[in-house]
């Protein structure tokens, strides 16, 4: 398997903060380059400066870097969007812009060039038993009887590829039925949020806490004959913004989905009971192995009951009500 170096730049102080977000993604092989550490070093070794390489010091120059790898396949560059996406998230909480310009490189392209040219790896794709993910710039070889979304992702988290999306859309396949209400909690692109107005959802809510994922999700519902009377997306937090929490309480939801990670669900899971119907279903997913036990038990204090979970590689998806 070929490999991608993601090269993520911060601070000294974003190394914390960044490394967090990429462990809650499932990626926990990490390189640091603190240009503090190496400053430090250089201070309180100055008898030793005529053995300090040169080059050394040029390349220690500059920004600090978190650095990993991602597989170069669909899944590593839905993966690269997962990054590119939390990244996002933290410069709008980072207020006092101490974490730096947590901008990334992969493999010394830099992140612009790199949006032109991921779509070379993004090709029509059957999820489940109903549905067909197609990006917006390929063409079917042959007819399907698949509910077919078309997509056309920019860089807002969701294209299908990854398995934690895979995982709920094979549950909202089971839960979607016509009529029903949904609420999509952290909903990146909108897949989730399309797809059940697809598979016969009356209408929709869809929340994140980046604003640019309100453009791609009706950009993308446009692109599928949503119309924009059964499809709401709004930006910000749910846990802490009481316009938006007015916004979605107006509707009880047949159906909650929550793509995240371990950490945010927890954190959403007393607001999505207080969301959801009776009998309704809270799908969540983008939660790691070594997490399961931990949203278990959040879901199971809030009162909602387990019945099922699902795994697909090192991702957990659990579905209960």
């Amino acid at each position: 398997m070929n490999w991608i170096k993601v090269s993520i730049f911060t601070t000294s102080e974003g190394i914390e903060p960044v490394s967090g977000r990429l462990y809650q993604l499932g990626i926990n092989g990490l390189e640091i380059e603190d240009e503090k550490d190496f400053k430090d070093f250089l201070e309180n070794n100055r008898q030793y400066w005529d053995y300090v390489d040169d080059d050394l010091v040029k390349k220690m120059e500059g920004e600090t870097c978190v650095k990993t790898y991602v597989s170069d396949d669909n899944a590593g560059h839905e993966l690269m969007i997962a990054i590119k996406s939390t990244l996002e998230e933290l410069k709008i909480l980072d207020e006092n812009r101490e974490f730096g310009r947590l901008e990334f490189e992969a493999n010394n392209m830099t992140e612009a060039d790199w949006a032109n040219n991921w779509k070379q790896y993004f090709h029509p794709m059957e999820i489940g038993e109903k549905v067909m993910i197609k990006p917006e710039w390929e063409e079917l070889s042959k007819p399907t009887d698949r509910i077919v979304f078309n997509i056309e992702p920019g860089m807002s988290f969701g294209t299908g590829s990854h398995y934690t999306t895979q995982l709920c859309i094979e549950s909202l396949e089971k839960y979607i039925v016509p009529g029903v209400k949904m609420l999509d909690l952290g909903c990146g692109s909108g897949i989730l949020s399309i797809i059940s107005l697809l598979l016969g959802a009356e209408e929709a809510v869809a929340v994140d806490i980046d604003p640019n994922a309100v453009d791609t999700a009706y950009q993308n519902a446009a692109r599928n004959g949503i119309d924009k009377s059964k499809y709401k997306v709004l930006a910000g937090n749910v846990v802490t913004d009481e316009d938006i929490q007015k916004e979605i309480s107006i509707n009880k939801y047949d159906v909650i989905a929550a793509n995240i990670v371990a950490d945010v669900i927890i954190g959403l899971a007393p607001k999505a009971k207080e969301y959801i119907r009776e009998d309704g279903v809270f799908i969540t997913s983008g939660i790691i192995e070594d997490r399961l036990d931990d949203v278990k038990i959040a879901l199971i204090e809030n009162g909602f009951e387990i019945i099922a979970i699902n795994h697909r590689k090192d991702w957990v998806s659990i579905v209960c009500k």
